[in-house]
């Protein structure tokens, strides 16, 4: 079957490249699936069917240069998703920050978009067996975008839109600040801009919201915990045993220790609720089992860190982080030493944090990151890194009241709601709303 693709797609390209000769033969009398044979003709193209608005959608595993400025060096298998809904619907180009998840986004759903998923170079399926570090930065996948985005323009002639969540927002941004007319409209998600790898506004936010949100202390839950570890370990220890997670790289004291310090971070960001908190009255079992809600222990796990190396090797080069307040909980800590999140970095791996590269992402955003559209919750402890443009900007930044690093443009109200999409469609040219499909 790949052979017959292959085949296919030179035969497409044959006839092509005869069809100079004719003005009435061009890519544009081509199927679409052709048409992508001919844009990326040393990609694999697998059909995933018909999806919500979508006619046809596709996943492409490309040859992407591992610098595109020096292509000498060598090519990785990239994945990207395209979701075909007309050649006269605008473009969203999603960039997102970790492994692909090919769902139907939605400013996708709202405008009939056409979808244009990018996975992160080195994430998910686009991730080699041996990830060459040197070459997992900012620019080369935001030149990722570039080369992607500038190959469908050739038949998307639309308007182009680029959204993202979390690390994905960052990349809208810096995307905008390297490449400033690539995308008409920007729409960034629960987004940060983070100034050094332990940010301490994180802290600052955690410390304002953290003994007011709720009636019990999120500080004092965390020293609970602590004071009852050696009760609260051999319940881990069986949950972990029948998950079949390995914990070789932290033992399990030391991965209990972490999620007590990460505990009032995730609570905040993913909208824990109050009255889940466990007491001093709870049982150990009620306890681990609420940590475990919140912040989730496989991730300490070998196959969490070993799948958050990418994350955290950029987080420690060029993107920055959060640190942890330790302060408060040393004297019940028995092995973390350190407020830092380098401990889940790859090992021997050089990585010297380059200071100016967000700096100057921020600077260009808050001064000429025009037609961009900022969506925040309130409580969530990335907004404290939020960027602030200037008011001679043209953007939008919208905050939900007591929303969550899930926050999405459906969670704000009618009006809210309404003031967001009147604003992306008058720099989208009027595009049509489908608000009520």
């Amino acid at each position: 079957m790949k052979k017959l693709s292959i085949l296919l797609a030179a035969t497409v390209v044959l006839l092509l490249s005869n069809s100079c000769k004719s003005e009435s033969n061009s890519i544009d009398q081509l199927s679409f699936k052709e048409q992508l044979m001919v844009l990326f003709p040393n990609a694999v193209i697998d059909s995933l069917g018909a999806k919500d608005h979508f006619s046809e959608r596709y996943e492409l595993t490309i040859q992407q240069p591992l610098d595109h400025s020096k292509p000498e060096d060598g090519t990785f298998e990239h994945h990207i998703f395209i979701s075909h809904a007309g050649y006269e619907q605008p473009n969203l180009l999603i960039t997102t920050g970790y492994a692909a998840r090919n769902n139907t986004y939605e400013l996708s759903k709202v405008f009939h978009m056409n979808q244009v998923l990018v996975e992160y170079r080195f994430y998910g399926k686009s991730r080699p067996d041996s990830i060459p570090w040197n070459y997992l930065t900012n620019d080369n996948a935001l030149a990722d975008y570039h080369a992607v985005s500038t190959q469908l323009k050739k038949i998307y002639k639309n308007k182009w839109m680029s959204t993202g969540i979390s690390k994905g927002g960052e990349n809208v941004m810096m995307y905008k600040s390297k490449y400033p007319d690539d995308m008409d409209v920007g729409v960034p998600y629960v987004a940060p801009l983070i100034n050094t790898r332990e940010d301490v506004r994180t802290i600052n936010h955690i410390n304002m919201l953290g003994a007011d949100i709720c009636d019990i202390s999120l500080f004092d839950t965390q020293r609970m915990i602590l004071e009852r570890k050696e009760e609260i370990l051999p319940v881990l220890a069986d949950y972990m045993k029948e998950k079949k997670y390995e914990f070789t790289e932290l033992s399990l004291e030391e991965a209990l220790e972490y999620a007590v310090l990460e505990y009032p971070f995730s609570f905040l960001q993913w909208g824990g609720k109050c009255e889940e908190i466990p007491t001093k009255e709870s049982n150990a079992l009620e306890v681990a089992t609420h940590i475990n809600n919140v912040v989730g222990f496989w991730v300490y796990s070998d196959a969490g860190i070993d799948n958050a190396l990418p994350s955290f090797y950029q987080h420690m080069i060029e993107l920055g982080y959060y640190g942890f307040e330790l302060e408060p909980l040393k004297d019940l800590l028995s092995i973390v030493k350190s407020s830092s999140n380098m401990r889940f970095a790859p090992k021997g791996v050089e990585m010297n944090y380059n200071s100016n590269y967000i700096k100057e992402v921020r600077e260009y955003i808050e001064t000429k990151g025009d037609k961009l559209v900022y969506i925040y919750g309130e409580v969530d402890p990335w907004y404290a890194c939020a960027p602030n443009p200037n008011k001679e900007v043209d953007a939008l930044k919208m905050v939900l009241k007591g929303g969550s690093h899930a926050t999405r443009i459906k969670d704000f109200s009618e009006e809210d709601q309404n003031k967001i999409y009147k604003q992306i469609q008058e720099w989208l040219g009027g595009t049509k709303l489908y608000l009520n499909e």
